[in-house]
């Protein structure tokens, strides 16, 4: 609202200062400082207001240390990630823009269904909560919207072909030039690779290349897949105070650079990225977002004053991959998203052998003392707040790895 804002003033009255708002950094810069202000200042606020509402947390017998002190903490503390990452958003992106559009219905279409599970859980005592089916079904619903939107909008779009911009080009780039005209495309980048682009329609045209009018067939249920995994590989991060709402913290500010390069035509044809127009202005969005999560960390780190609930964890995994999906990076989430790939694959793998071995057996048998991973290391004795930080440092270097690919081929 405030770019709509300054960009009259500018123009009308030559307001000084308002030209800055045509400047996503500056933008981002504003969106990261007011996020944190919101998580920070007011997430006490809520998090009060939760606990006179008695949203706390009923927790399940693991026989975990530390564990019976956790109940009764708050609970639903996602509703200051999702508030903390709105406000900015609406303030300070263009709200015209088809990827910030996405962003915010993905924001409230997850935050809807976490919410509800969280609800149904405290309010009327179903430990369940949401069915399982219900949230699959919530989860594949958007990934089917943001399939659909991809393929079919008109404002999405790349361009193959790059100029070299010179020196007074540079200003101009933020706002969105047309060097070269955009076409519609189902490619995507692939990591550590020389040719380094991929498209989904080869899934099919080897069949017959007129099917290239047909490839929404294979494109649309590989977003849904993708929302689906991530939304639930964030689900299962969340089991310790801190880990979830820290590990999202990094991944989101890598995708960010990923974002910024890919919607400036100058740094994406001089590192050889693919050029997505308009994707740059996901980057004040992420900046929120990215802001709303460290400002929760204020609060969420051990011993944690409130949980996230499935009311964040679900909206975290639907927003980053919303986001690599659009910036066409969806191949690097197994690196970037690491910690999340980690954790489902060790429930994967729990699950499957337990049930493997009980078929064979007659005895269930577990590879680790407890999934997801990290409930095993707690179950070795190692204090939860050491897990985090050891979890966090690998997300960072797993951060490092993605950005890596930029020019690693």
């Amino acid at each position: 609202m405030l770019y709509y804002l300054f960009q009259y003033l500018e123009s009308e009255y030559q307001f000084p200062g308002a030209s800055l708002f045509q400047f996503i950094t500056f933008r981002a810069a504003m969106a990261i400082i007011l996020s944190l202000l919101i998580s920070t200042i007011y997430g006490k606020r809520i998090i009060v207001f939760l606990q006179k509402k008695q949203m706390g947390e009923s927790i399940r017998e693991l026989g975990l240390d530390g564990q019976a002190e956790k109940a009764g903490t708050p609970t639903m503390g996602g509703i200051i990630i999702i508030l903390a990452t709105l406000v900015p958003a609406l303030l300070f992106a263009k709200l015209d823009n088809i990827y910030i559009i996405l962003l915010i219905i993905t924001t409230l279409w997850m935050g809807v269904i976490g919410f509800t599970d969280d609800y149904l859980k405290i309010k009327k005592k179903d430990k369940e909560g949401l069915a399982g089916r219900f949230k699959v079904i919530g989860q594949v619903g958007l990934g089917l919207i943001v399939g659909c939107t991809m393929y079919f909008h008109d404002d999405i779009t790349v361009k193959e072909e790059k100029v070299n911009s010179d020196i007074e080009q540079v200003v101009k780039v933020e706002s969105q030039s047309d060097f070269n005209p955009a076409i519609k495309s189902t490619k995507t980048t692939l990591p550590f690779i020389k040719n380094n682009e991929f498209d989904y329609a080869s899934l099919i045209t080897w069949i017959n290349p007129s099917l290239v009018n047909y490839a929404w067939l294979v494109f649309i249920p590989i977003v849904i897949f993708i929302v689906t995994a991530v939304s639930n590989g964030a689900n299962l991060t969340d089991g310790i105070d801190g880990l979830a709402a820290g590990s999202s913290a990094i991944i989101v500010l890598t995708l960010a650079l990923f974002a910024w390069v890919s919607g400036n035509i100058v740094f994406s044809d001089y590192l050889n990225v693919m050029y997505i127009p308009n994707s740059g202005e996901m980057t004040i969005y992420i900046a929120a977002f990215a802001g709303a999560l460290v400002g929760f960390l204020w609060y969420n780190t051990y011993p944690a004053q409130v949980f996230m609930g499935d009311t964040g964890s679900l909206t975290i995994g639907g927003i980053i991959a919303v986001i690599a999906i659009a910036i066409r990076k969806e191949f690097l989430i197994p690196i970037v998203c690491g910690i999340f790939f980690i954790e489902t694959l060790s429930v994967m793998m729990q699950v499957s052998w337990f049930k493997y071995t009980r078929k064979k057996y007659g005895e269930g048998r577990r590879i680790f003392l407890m999934s997801p991973l990290h409930h095993h290391y707690q179950k070795k004795g190692i204090h939860e707040s050491k897990i985090v930080a050891r979890f966090w440092i690998i997300g960072i270097f797993l951060a490092i790895i993605a950005v890596i690919t930029l020019k690693v081929r």
